[in-house]
């Protein structure tokens, strides 16, 4: 049996509609009080997680990978969410912190080149193939124009303009 296999869809293995409003309250470690409300202390127990071998080598290897510092950072602070080490707003607070944390673990392992942010994985192809179809907008814009001209008449606006009403 392959371990890695995916596993199977079954739809009925999902909650009821409702369930959670049945269940009792406090299953999950997000329902109880956070381990951390102080901003300094949730980012302190960061570091001390980055700064830990094996956590620190996954990082490296993910920035090197090309994983950007903003992805790793949102996992890193909705994992202690999720885990009950913090609220959402001391996430919100410490996120910037994290980041540079984060981009500071790849500088120390040597990482020569890394994304900070998810907006640096635009691809090349699609870029390029937007500023063709803006270049041809243009193009073709002179062309009505240079038709418009010739024709004896100024165009009065786009396709969806009212009519213009003649003078009679």
């Amino acid at each position: 049996m392959d371990k890695f296999r995916e596993a199977e869809n079954n739809p009925f293995d999902a909650p009821v509609p409702g369930q959670s409003l049945t269940d009792k309250p406090g299953n999950y470690p997000w329902e109880h009080a956070p381990q951390y409300t102080d901003t300094s202390e949730a980012a302190d127990y960061v570091w001390d997680k980055l700064s830990q071998p094996e956590f620190a080598e996954q990082v490296i290897a993910m920035l090197d990978a090309g994983i950007p510092v903003e992805a790793i950072g949102r996992i890193i602070i909705f994992a202690g969410f999720t885990e009950g080490k913090w609220t959402p707003d001391v996430a919100f607070i410490i996120a910037e912190p994290v980041m540079k944390m984060i981009a500071a673990v790849g500088i120390h392992g040597n990482v020569k080149k890394f994304r900070m942010s998810m907006q640096d994985l635009t691809n090349e192809k699609q870029m390029q193939s937007i500023s063709k179809i803006k270049k041809s907008k243009d193009e073709f814009e002179k062309m009505a124009m240079g038709i418009a001209k010739d024709a004896g008449a100024e165009p009065k606006g786009g396709l969806m303009a009212a009519p213009v009403k003649e003078e009679e």
